[in-house]
């Protein structure tokens, strides 16, 4: 039997995926999670083979639940399951430690086939998600930064708001924008803070002290 934890904050979605697995003998759901953190906490009661993990929940979200799981219980693959298909959600889901990552309108033999694999250990990601994840390792020259974006995901990380930037650099405060727009894209994050903490944990950028 593949034991697999449902983690989603929609009920709706939670009880038609319990009814879909449930139609499948070598599957059994074990439990069911609105947020990472009851997540966390089902897995340390009752555990799991495979979670099937949203993205977007309220408390801990489904990034922070998979970097979290990945180092409690690194023998439980996780199955992301959502409706954000962003490069960013999806860079950010696999490098936290997703096994898989599939949209929610994935046909159902699909997902059954993906839970299989995931169990083994197996990567799974539907061909829309593939395509961007391979279009993003092509393009190696999106992971450099110029000398000014450098410089403003510096001052980015000290603190200073766009004004205070484009004062310290002499540019003006559109320029400030499009440089952190050409950054966010290219390390594929959304806000100020993710690209601060993605340029860190990348080595692309070092805080004094």
């Amino acid at each position: 039997m593949i034991r697999i934890l449902l983690v989603d904050d929609h009920p709706v979605v939670r009880a038609g995926l319990l009814g879909l697995l449930s139609s499948q003998p070598d599957f059994e759901v074990v439990g069911e999670a609105s947020n990472g953190l009851e997540a966390l906490g089902l897995l340390e009661r009752a555990g799991a083979d495979v979670v099937l993990m949203d993205l977007r929940m309220p408390q801990m979200d489904g990034v922070a639940a998979i970097r979290q799981v990945r180092a409690r219980f690194p023998r439980v693959q996780i199955l992301v399951l959502t409706t954000y298909d962003t490069d960013s959600k999806i860079v950010r889901a696999v490098e936290a430690g997703a096994t898989g990552y599939l949209l929610k309108d994935v046909p159902r033999e699909e997902l059954f086939r993906a839970v299989r694999l995931c169990a083994k250990g197996e990567a799974v990601l539907s061909p829309p998600v593939a395509a961007r994840l391979l279009g993003r390792m092509r393009g190696t020259a999106e992971e450099t930064l110029s000398v000014r974006e450098l410089e403003v995901l510096a001052l980015v990380a000290k603190g200073f708001s766009n004004k205070e930037i484009a004062r310290e650099l002499k540019i003006s405060e559109a320029t400030v924008k499009t440089h952190l727009l050409h950054t966010f894209e290219k390390l594929g994050v959304d806000d100020r803070t993710a690209a601060v903490t993605v340029a860190i944990e990348r080595g692309i950028l070092r805080l004094e002290g």
